[in-house]
């Protein structure tokens, strides 16, 4: 005679939490406004309906730069300009320009850092380029870089929550230049300006700021080689750093190369108002690193949570990416798993606790929270209760 099955325990079942973050809003882009920000307080800055090429809105996209370059502590020499569609428009200037000159490295653990790896081997058809690779989570190996060669890499891996932990692993006299992808880490973790030659970001990642506008640091060694080398390849005008072998230096006092939006720049100033009045970059860089703590402690206590990236000295303290580990829902397919957590993400949408939390769509299932210096350490606490109530939901409906 066979016994009866023993009943399976229903999966236990959390309590809806009754605070709720005061700003649910934990995009890694573009990322949650400043503390306090309105629009009325843009708008009253904003040169609206006047051209870019006026005195005012000139000076203006002036003060975002100098400002910018203050703030960072970039080094005299080096120039900073304002330049068309966002990070990525950035970093492709400065590739379509630079390289070929030299052999090239491209460190690849995310996908932007493997978007920038495609077009260098599939559109620039460069003839000595490496591919240095790691998957999500981890970082390649550094110590494979050349120092004949140009190197390429992003800074912080936000879509998959690994940043370099340092510059030591760059040759201080190296012959290739450095190009630093540094859009989500900027204003959070500190640059070794000694060590980059060719850095971009855009205002919409730890700033807070509006998207479309990028920001292009070059060091002297970097406007050297745009004076020098000729890479023989038609490049767009929006691309084209230099006019007659010689570096556009309009670009880098106010002179955008297409139509920017006087709105976005004065959002900018006014992050940057922001910035200047809580301390600069030491207490924007604090904030970020008090806003990955406090998600952090939460997770190193989860049952069901791990931070996608397991060195904690390559863990981001912005773009948190973490991963399901609960053995229930780690033995779905990527797809059963995707769908999970986008059953979480739809859950606390719904009760408006966290918006915009999902894992980015080319990497694997799981959750990315946003941590930069616009977040408030108070809004991650209110949120991790949510987290665990919402995965409790989710896995009940299974």
């Amino acid at each position: 005679m066979s016994l009866p099955e023993t009943p399976q325990a229903a999966p236990a079942r959390v309590q809806m939490p009754t605070r709720k973050p005061a700003r649910p809003e934990f995009s890694s882009g573009p990322c949650p406004k400043r503390p306090g920000w309105s629009a009325e307080t843009v708008a009253a800055k904003a040169w609206l309906g006047r051209s870019h090429r006026a005195a005012g809105p000139k000076a203006q996209l002036k003060e975002a730069i100098d400002r910018i370059g203050a703030l960072l502590g970039v080094p005299k020499g080096y120039r900073v300009g304002i330049v068309p569609a966002s990070d990525t428009g950035a970093f492709e200037m400065a590739m379509w320009s630079m390289l070929g000159a030299r052999p090239v490295d491209m460190l690849v653990w995310e996908s932007f850092g493997a978007g920038w790896a495609s077009d260098a081997m599939k559109q620039l058809k460069l003839d000595d380029c490496r591919v240095i690779e790691a998957g999500y989570g981890e970082l390649p190996d550094l110590s494979q870089v050349r120092a004949d060669a140009d190197v390429c890499f992003t800074q912080n891996g936000t879509t998959s929550g690994a940043r370099i932990p340092d510059f030591d692993w760059i040759a201080a006299d190296r012959e290739g230049l450095t190009f630093v992808d540094a859009t989500s880490a900027v204003f959070a973790q500190d640059v070794d300006w000694a060590k980059v030659d060719v850095l971009t970001f855009s205002w919409q990642k730890v700033m807070g700021g509006e998207g479309a506008h990028g920001v292009l640091i070059l060091s002297p060694r970097a406007v050297e080689r745009l004076e020098s080398f000729d890479a023989g390849r038609p490049l767009p005008k929006i691309f084209r750093l230099t006019k007659g072998g010689k570096l556009i230096e309009g670009i880098f006092e106010g002179a955008t190369i297409n139509t920017p939006s006087m709105l976005a720049v004065a959002d900018c100033i006014d992050a940057l108002d922001w910035i200047d009045e809580i301390g600069g970059m030491p207490a924007t860089r604090a904030r970020a690193d008090a806003n990955f703590a406090a998600l952090q402690a939460w997770v190193d206590a989860s049952d069901w949570a791990r931070n996608l990236v397991a060195d904690p000295a390559a863990r981001s303290n912005t773009s948190v990416c973490l991963k399901i580990v609960d053995p229930d829902i780690a033995a779905l397919d990527d797809a059963g798993q995707k769908a999970f957590t986008k059953a979480m993400v739809k859950l606390l949408e719904r009760h408006e606790a966290a918006f915009d939390i999902n894992g980015y769509r080319d990497a694997p299932a799981g959750l990315r929270i946003w941590c930069g210096a616009t977040v408030d350490a108070a809004d991650v606490e209110a949120l991790t209760p949510w987290l665990d109530w919402a995965f409790a939901e989710a896995k009940a409906a299974l």
